[in-house]
């Protein structure tokens, strides 16, 4: 009886264990899919970048001025 009474505690041990790391890993998914960014594709070259660090102009992107210049030039 002994026996049994340790493998049903072990069992809740164990349980608790994975119930809480499984809470850990979510919360740090959680943290990761709120530092995500937005991506966008420069109108002249093509390349992608965070939109934080784009430059815009109408509705198109641009990895830098240069960029942004020639293909206003172009277009």
């Amino acid at each position: 009886m002994a026996k049994l009474l340790f493998i049903v505690i072990g069992l809740f041990v164990a349980y608790w264990i994975l119930k809480s790391y499984k809470k850990k890993v979510e919360r740090r998914a959680d943290k990761r899919a709120s530092l995500a960014e937005d991506m966008v594709r420069c109108a002249q070259c093509g390349v992608h970048l965070p939109k934080s660090e784009s430059l815009t102009s109408g509705n198109a992107f641009y990895c830098s001025a240069e960029h942004r210049r020639l293909h206003d030039k172009t277009g």
